[in-house]
This record gives C-alpha cells, sequence and structure tokens, in this order.
C-alpha cells in the first residue's frame, strides 16, 4: 500500500508539478487524482494466456515398496512389481507475441508435458504444442492449434532499456485462481544463478509473482512485454516481494529463430574461460572498482583466440554494454545470434582496446561418437561421449576441453546404482588415463584385481569410485 501511495504521489506531482513556471496547485477534482492501470490492463490481459499441461508418469506398485526396511536393503535395486500410471497436472502463464498464436512461456511450465492446454482471457481453449525450448534461458514457444485465426498480441521492447525504479505490472494466473495483475517496480538487475536455467541475468521486481506466474507477462507503462516471469525468491513458496524474469531480448532470439523454420536455438561460443575480478585484482590492473570478466584461458579453436584475445585480458564491455561479472558476459554473448559479431573493449597492461570476435556455433569436435555401455561394469547404462565445444555446451560444463562424459544414464541401471550422472567426466579407470570413448569402452571391459577404480570430475571436484567385480 506504501509503494502504491508512493507511485501515486510521484506522478501526481510530475503531472501537476510547476514544470511550466506555474506554482504548485492541491488537485481540484477526483478526475485530477485518479490514477488507474485499467487501460493498460485491459489492452494487454487478452494477450496474456493460463496454460495446463498434463503428462502420464508410471509409478510402480509393490506390497513392500513403502516399507522403509526393505527400501534400504535392496535400494535402487528393488523389484520392479507392478506399475500403474497417474497423471502429473500442472499450471502457469504464457504470452502471445505473433498473432497468429505464436506464445512465448517458461520451459519449466511445459516441459515433457504430454498434453498442452492454453486458456485465452474470453475463456476460449486451444490445443498447443512446443515449436522451440530453450534449456539455457529457460523460455519455450507454443503455436495455438488454431485454424487461421488472429489474436492479439504483445509487442516486445528493448529490455536493454529497462532501469531500476521503473513501474511494471506482471500479469499471470497464481495459484490457478484465473488472470490476476499486480503492480511494483524494477528493483534490480541481477547477475545471478536463480535455479531457472543458467543465463545468469535477470529482471528483479518487487511486482507479486506466485506460483502460476511463470511465463507471464512483465509489462512496461507503454504496454510492451519487456520479461517473461520466470522465478521468485522465497522461504515458504509464497511471495516475499522478489520475483525475476528473463529479459525480453532472449525472447527476441527465440522468436527469430522459430521466424526462420528453426526448431531449437543455437548460442554462440566464445571458448573463453575467465573469472569475477575481485578488489584486489582491481587494484593490481589499475581498475577504479571490481569489474570486467578476466580471461583466464582459450579453447585452441576459439573465435576470440584467433581475433587477438589473450589470457590476462580483462572483458570490459560487449557492443557497448558494460561487463560487471562473468553472468554479465555470459547473458550480453548469449543473447547475440549466431553468425554476427560482437566488439569486445578490453583492458591489456593497462590500455584499453577493441577487438571485434565473431559469434560462431560451438564445434562439434572431436566427433562425440555417442554409445550406451554395454556389458557388466559400472558404467553399464550411461551413454558415454567425446568431449566437444558443442558436448560441453550442452552440459552447461565450463573450462573443461578434452575427455570423456557421461551425457545420461538410464534410470535403475548399474551406473546408475554406483551413482553416476550426467556431466560426469570419467578421468582414469584402473589408472589408465581416458581420452576418449573407445579407450574409455576397452578400460571399463577388464576389471583389476577383481573391480574398478574410477576417477571422475564432477562440479570442479575429483572423486574416486572404488567398485567390486
Amino acid at each position: 500500500m506504501k509503494r502504491t501511495l508512493s507511485s501515486l504521489c510521484l506522478i501526481l506531482a510530475l503531472m501537476f508539478g510547476a514544470s511550466d513556471g506555474r506554482a504548485q496547485t492541491v488537485p481540484q477534482s477526483k478526475a485530477q487524482i485518479a490514477l488507474s492501470f485499467a487501460p493498460l490492463v485491459k489492452q494487454i490481459t487478452p494477450a496474456v494466456v493460463n496454460i495446463y499441461t498434463q503428462k502420464a508418469v508410471k509409478q510402480r506398485i509393490s506390497p513392500f515398496f513403502n516399507d522403509p526396511l526393505f527400501r534400504e536393503f535392496f535400494g535402487n535395486a528393488m523389484p520392479q512389481g507392478m506399475t500403474r500410471e497417474r497423471m502429473e497436472h500442472s499450471l502457469g502463464s504464457g504470452v502471445m507475441i505473433r498473432s497468429d498464436g505464436l506464445i512465448v512461456t517458461s520451459r519449466h511450465v511445459v516441459a515433457d508435458a504430454d498434453q498442452i492446454r492454453a486458456v485465452l482471457s474470453d475463456r476460449r481453449e486451444f490445443d498447443a504444442h512446443i515449436v522451440m525450448q530453450d534449456e539455457r534461458s529457460d523460455l519455450a514457444v507454443l503455436r495455438l492449434e488454431s485454424k487461421g485465426e488472429t489474436f492479439p498480441y504483445v509487442e516486445l521492447r528493448d529490455s536493454d532499456e529497462a532501469q531500476v525504479g521503473d513501474l511494471v505490472l506482471a500479469i499471470g494466473n497464481p495459484f490457478g485462481v484465473g488472470q490476476t495483475v499486480t503492480m511494483g517496480i524494477i528493483s534490480a538487475l541481477q547477475h545471478k544463478s536463480i535455479g531457472s536455467g543458467d543465463l545468469g541475468y535477470f529482471i528483479q521486481t518487487d511486482a507479486a509473482i506466485n506460483p502460476g506466474n511463470s511465463g507471464g507477462a512483465l509489462i512496461t507503462m507503454d504496454g510492451k512485454l519487456i520479461g517473461i516471469n520466470a522465478a521468485i525468491y522465497s522461504r515458504d513458496g509464497g511471495n516475499m516481494g522478489i520475483g525475476f524474469a528473463v529479459p525480453s531480448n532472449m525472447v527476441k532470439i527465440l522468436i527469430g529463430a522459430v521466424s526462420q523454420g528453426k526448431t531449437k536455438i543455437t548460442h554462440p561460443w566464445t571458448g573463453i574461460e575467465g573469472q569475477e575480478v575481485s578488489q584486489d585484482i582491481a587494484l593490481s590492473l589499475g581498475l577504479s572498482q571490481p569489474m570486467g570478466y578476466l580471461v583466464k584461458s582459450l579453447h585452441p579453436a576459439s573465435p576470440a583466440s584467433k581475433a587477438g584475445l589473450k589470457p590476462g585480458d580483462v572483458i570490459l564491455s560487449v557492443n557497448g554494454h558494460n561487463i560487471e561479472d562473468p553472468e554479465a558476459f555470459r547473458y550480453r554473448t548469449t543473447a547475440l545470434p549466431v553468425g554476427t559479431e560482437a566488439e569486445m573493449g578490453i583492458l591489456r597492461k593497462g590500455q584499453k582496446s577493441a577487438i571485434n570476435v565473431p559469434m560462431i556455433a560451438p564445434p562439434e569436435t572431436p566427433p562425440r561418437n555417442e554409445t550406451l555401455v554395454a556389458g557388466r561394469n559400472p558404467a553399464t547404462g550411461a551413454k558415454i561421449a567425446n568431449l566437444s565445444p558443442a558436448v560441453s555446451e550442452e552440459l552447461s560444463l565450463q573450462g573443461v576441453q578434452k575427455g570423456v562424459v557421461v551425457t545420461s544414464v538410464k534410470p535403475g541401471s548399474i551406473a546408475a546404482r554406483v551413482g553416476l550422472a550426467a556431466g560426469d567426466i570419467i578421468r582414469e579407470v584402473n589408472g589408465q588415463k581416458i581420452t576418449d570413448v573407445d579407450m574409455a569402452l576397452n578400460a571399463l571391459a577388464n576389471q583389476v584385481n577383481g573391480g574398478w577404480r574410477m576417477k571422475i570430475r564432477r562440479g570442479g571436484n575429483d572423486v574416486t569410485l572404488m567398485l567390486g567385480g
């Protein structure tokens, strides 16, 4: 309430202030003090939809399955018994951004759904299907299954124009109660991971965002879309005044790819591994404050290396946008289309300069040779592949240039029971260093002293597994 009154006072001051040189006056009528977002809401809400999804989930039925003693004894190897199928339902929101029924929503709202239903503000319902989804930005593009009908839509606003303090409206379907509108301001431009994709850059707002708002619209006062509501910070699942939205410029990238007939988005790869600039590093480099992205190493095939970037350089800007930290660098490059160039402002030995770096797709070198491990060994049931920039990007691995990685693990397999997971890098098997898939398969086929000794790298840490035959 205090925020609403403060906003009202600010707007009244602007409306009735002394900008023309006349003295300020007290409003004389109800019309002069009336403040309403109703015209804006009336314009936008027809383009915001409620999304309902349904998927079938198989569930084991066993007379012993719920007994803790039997679960502890058998673990994941417990007999399967009978299974039954149950339906899982979820809800969210979406925004129409083209008149042909193209919708943008959060990927986690529709991921793995067997059926998607979109309900418009006028209560009409349409089936929808996924056109494109992007795990990195946690966005998905849907298309309504209609017969040539045209729909109301919202235009995109350049999210780089967002400023802390701007008024915004959040529109969505929280808790499944129907379409609602909340008002607030942009409270921050956050560079952090919030567990929704790995974009690392979000628009933060104090407009109330609750469960079911995911995929809804964050609207500016000129009636344009500046973000897709993605997540909230909460201790109990409710709104605490801290919500996050994916910037509209990421939406623009996906829509551009869809318009070109693509079904998958490819983000640029720079081949740069770097780190945050701390206060001590900033002082040693002559920077007045900690900022930028310090280059630690470059992949041999890195387009940045070929353009002249070197370890020790600090990237200060990308296409004129200041780079405050690694998350800002990741966002600025991720939000560029493949095939374009990025002008990077750099600091090298106290001197500032600029280089142009081509934005290329991550190369598939060496070929991944993805293989399902068979036989009876600790990795049976896991798929492994040669690491390449393309594979590293798909698995969101940072700073890894070569080796063999687990890409997926079949539930209930030996690999799952011993704890292998997607993203694990197999470094050694029985003392033999592993450099490619064929070498890994050969090493896994042979036991040493009746078992296996595996070294894997997981999340930046080395783990050793001792496994019997």
